[in-house]
């Protein structure tokens, strides 16, 4: 894989079961992984999934599956693999004028109920104005990306209706890598590569330290990340991961599935 900042700077990163302790699936659409799982288990692979699922307007999140179609493919991947194997993700939440509290409120209510029983913990966290990401979606009209005010009564009741409603649906409900204390609200810190989970989830003892080199709120554990930038394709307006989508449909394009590498092929990457 190529680091994603320089890109002539190329390692290599063993996908063997016996040397990964667990994979850590992200993901809006995980369906085109699903058929593979059996193959997986065959192999001895141990995996659990975070899985993105908001539900935003079109304007906002153009190329995520529909909302119903998103929580078949969870109930799906959670009656395959278990409800504690997959993690919902409803982030990042972004408020706008047409996407505010009141939006979410009721959005989160309505999937948290759908996905009662196929998953025990939701992680939530807000939008973060990059620069790049605020520039987009005001371009695009979408509403400001703006720091969000957490001492104001709008976010606070969105915070004590979403805790109440994860509650309400069985549900464990963290934020992720949140500079703010939302304990109160019921929202303790998480982590997205959590070396507990693991050792629970597989029965197998992990010490795993904190990441070093993740930004201080951030609690996942050492870990190595085989994503790139400017890969993804759902073009989503707050995405941090991607400043241009034609990029990323050019890179999607080089990729080589009979390749080792990440990106392109093995003529563009030498060790």
């Amino acid at each position: 894989m190529p680091n994603p900042f320089n890109l002539n700077q190329v390692s290599r990163v063993t996908l063997s079961a016996a040397e990964v302790d667990a994979f850590v699936f992200w993901s809006r659409n995980p369906r085109p992984l699903m058929r593979y799982l059996d193959e997986l288990d065959d192999m001895g692979c141990r995996y659990y999934f975070l899985f993105t699922l908001i539900g935003y307007p079109d304007r906002i999140d153009p190329g995520s599956p529909p909302l119903r179609q998103s929580i078949r493919t969870f109930q799906e991947l959670s009656a395959r693999v278990g409800p504690q194997r997959v993690i919902w993700r409803y982030d990042p939440i972004v408020l706008s004028s047409f996407c505010g509290t009141g939006f979410h409120e009721s959005n989160f209510r309505l999937v948290a109920q759908e996905l009662k029983g196929a998953t025990g913990r939701c992680v939530i966290s807000f939008v973060k104005p990059y620069r790049k990401v605020r520039a987009r979606m005001e371009a695009g009209a979408q509403g400001s990306a703006e720091p969000v005010d957490f001492g104001s009564m709008p976010v606070r009741g969105l915070l004590s209706a979403i805790s109440k409603a994860a509650r309400e649906n069985a549900m464990e409900i963290f934020s992720c890598a949140s500079e703010q204390d939302l304990s109160a609200f019921g929202i303790n810190p998480s982590k997205c590569i959590d070396a507990d989970l693991i050792s629970k989830l597989f029965a197998i003892p992990i010490r795993a330290p904190k990441d070093p080199c993740q930004r201080k709120e951030c609690g996942c554990a050492v870990s190595r990340d085989i994503g790139m930038y400017d890969t993804c394709l759902f073009g989503c307006s707050y995405c941090y991961a991607t400043s241009s989508l034609e990029r990323a449909k050019a890179n999607y394009a080089r990729h080589d599935p009979e390749s080792p590498s990440l990106l392109g092929g093995e003529k563009d990457q030498k060790l």
